[in-house]
């Protein structure tokens, strides 16, 4: 059916676009034909590929794309070299890209048949006035579809491009914000009009904030559109990595929710606050914000502007969860009942143990509170003397600088610094030297078990996943803002946890 179409269903037409020659083998084809509608094969950086040899393995329609160094693009020649590739790959390809600045020529127009046309242009940011201009230099050119996206640098830049789709009302038109900041951008564009939504067949992405494919239809439910009544998300730097929009809207899915989770990616949260949340520039687009997850390193300057804060994040200065009600802001923190349940969940009872934790961010200062709290013997580890102490002061707490640490006399070592998340990276702790039925805690986490985790657990101690953690931590976040509990089961299975931990 055509994603034009009045009367079509809530789903997405998902682009899975080719960026490296792996994706172009049979098998690969094949399985990118069970997840993508169309596929898009960029030639400036695969070079130009047999649209039969395509055909033989992908059965979706095949888009074709040479986007230029202007543009984002790898393709640096110009005129009739640039104008005889497109038109030889419009006599194969069900779709062409033109880019509206340097493909509009009637001798190349000639060529490629108005059904055949999709009219591009990628450009700076611009507010919604020169976005409108924009479309109208393109629409001048009779296409299938047209696509704009103009690059945010700055939160509140990636509004245009959504402003302009929720104007227009029509199903012809694909526009979102380039960038990472403008990544959640292209989760809502499809629920106001727009038809297509693109994403990366491999790791490699065709630009800065495409998502992966995979990532797509795993994290966000697509191509189906689910109702959206409510938007929620995580704030931080960097935040496109995170796996809570996975768990968060695997438990939407399951409950029937009509709520969207994104990452927001805001290198300074004063200026994601002003642009984003108090302007409710969501709201006017009808997706009003409910509640935010906070993340490094803005777990501070979340608890400054709360307008409301509880015990515990009052006496951490920090807070990883604001929810709003009654149009107020409140701020809480469930970094410490995330280590202290995920510990307890293991059978690992953290009362009498003698506990560090290395790592005196917002996380760190959460989870040594927590544990103390809960009866353990805690001090606080960071490499930096001065802000460890400062954290160890406020929180009543003893201090070791990283340099003098003996982890020998520990029963209960936490991991809270951004340590350790590549598998190449070096151990942040000395596995070797910890004592037999020592517990470690890794807050760092990703799609498998970091390396800490999995030296610690090859000297056969208990090491807990920051996956587990994360679960933990988000239940009473998921409760506080849908007022529903967070279905385990469910969140486990999305995060890869093969059983609730």
């Amino acid at each position: 059916m055509d994603p034009r179409s009045s009367d079509s269903p809530a789903r997405a037409t998902l682009i899975a676009t080719v960026t490296e020659p792996a994706a172009l083998e049979p098998a690969a084809l094949e399985r990118l034909a069970v997840e993508a509608d169309w596929l898009e094969v960029r030639a400036d950086l695969v070079g130009d590929v047999d649209p039969g040899v395509l055909r033989a393995s992908f059965a979706g329609r095949l888009l074709y794309t040479l986007r230029s160094r202007a543009e984002g693009g790898a393709f640096a020649g110009r005129g009739e070299a640039r104008r005889r590739r497109i038109s030889a790959a419009a006599g194969g390809y069900d779709l062409v890209d033109l880019e509206a600045d340097r493909d509009l020529a009637s001798e190349l127009l000639e060529s490629i048949p108005p059904e055949r046309r999709l009219v591009s242009w990628h450009g700076p940011a611009t507010d919604l006035a020169g976005l409108r201009s924009r479309f109208l230099h393109l629409t001048r050119v009779p296409a299938a579809f047209y696509k704009l996206v103009p690059r945010a640098d700055h939160p509140g830049e990636e509004m245009v491009p959504l402003e302009l789709l929720a104007e227009l009302g029509r199903r012809d038109v694909a526009a979102f914000a380039g960038g990472e900041i403008g990544f959640w951008t292209r989760l809502l564009a499809p629920r106001l009009g727009a038809p297509l939504v693109y994403g990366a067949a491999g790791a490699r992405a065709a630009a800065p904030g495409q998502p992966t494919l995979e990532r797509l239809r795993r994290d966000y439910g697509l191509p189906e559109l689910a109702p959206v009544e409510r938007l929620f998300g995580i704030v931080g730097s960097p935040a496109l990595a995170s796996l809570s929009p996975r768990l968060h809207n695997a438990a939407y899915r399951a409950l029937g929710l009509p709520a969207l989770y994104v990452p927001f990616e805001a290198p300074q949260f004063g200026d994601f606050w002003l642009e984003i949340v108090e302007s409710e520039a969501p709201a006017a687009l009808g997706f009003p914000l409910g509640g935010l997850s906070v993340t490094t390193p803005h777990k501070d300057v979340a608890f400054a502007v709360a307008g409301a804060t509880s015990p515990l994040a009052n006496r951490l200065q920090a807070a990883n969860t604001l929810t709003l009600r009654d149009g107020v802001w409140e701020g809480e923190s469930t970094d410490a009942e995330g280590v202290v349940a995920a510990l307890a969940a293991r059978g690992i009872e953290a009362r009498g143990r003698r506990a560090a934790v290395v790592g005196c961010g917002g996380a760190g200062r959460a989870a040594a509170l927590g544990l103390s709290l809960a009866g353990a013997q805690v001090s606080i580890v960071n490499r930096g003397s001065e802000r460890g102490l400062a954290a160890a002061r406020a929180l009543g707490l003893p201090f070791v600088p990283l340099a003098e640490l003996d982890v020998e006399p520990y029963r209960l070592i936490v991991h809270a610094t951004p340590l350790g998340r590549g598998a190449a990276d070096e151990l942040p702790l000395p596995v070797a030297r910890l004592a037999p039925g020592t517990a470690v805690v890794d807050l760092v986490y990703g799609e498998a078990p970091t390396r800490l985790v999995e030296e610690a657990r090859r000297r056969g101690l208990v090491a807990v996943d920051g996956r587990e953690v994360l679960l933990r931590q988000a239940a009473p976040q998921f409760l506080a803002m849908t007022g529903r509990a967070l279905p385990l089961d469910v969140a486990a299975r999305a995060l890869g946890l093969e059983v609730v931990p």
